[in-house]
């Protein structure tokens, strides 16, 4: 069985920081990419920040040059560094695994509120 524990969130100031982390733990996977997600209230949950296996990244337009995924491929983890955040960050962020067969693993949520 496959589990994602994100771990990070909190509530921080207009320009300050945070940093996500999420572990995969279980067996009989091969992971393709992972990815953290967030869902504002009233809104869809839409992709924040993916890396590949091979460490391609991608990002929102609406978090480049402020945000910066990593994964370290040995511990199964992926982190997600928040700088410069905004209040429109304010989100529940969800860690998210992509499969090489095409199964998608979620984890818990954890709430990221930026205001002052």
């Amino acid at each position: 069985q496959v589990q994602l524990v994100e771990s990070g969130g909190g509530l921080v100031q207009p320009g300050g920081s945070l940093r996500l982390s999420c572990a995969v733990s279980g067996s009989g996977f091969s992971i393709y990419a992972m990815a953290w997600y967030r869902q504002a209230p009233g809104k869809e949950r839409e992709l924040v920040a993916r890396v590949t296996r091979g460490g391609t990244t991608n990002y929102a337009d609406s978090v480049k040059g402020r945000f910066t995924i990593s994964r370290d491929n040995t511990k199964n983890t992926v982190d997600l560094q928040m700088n410069s955040l905004k209040p429109e960050d304010t989100a529940v962020y969800y860690c998210n695994l992509f499969t090489t067969n095409a199964r998608a693993y979620w984890g818990q949520g954890t709430q990221v509120t930026v205001s002052s």
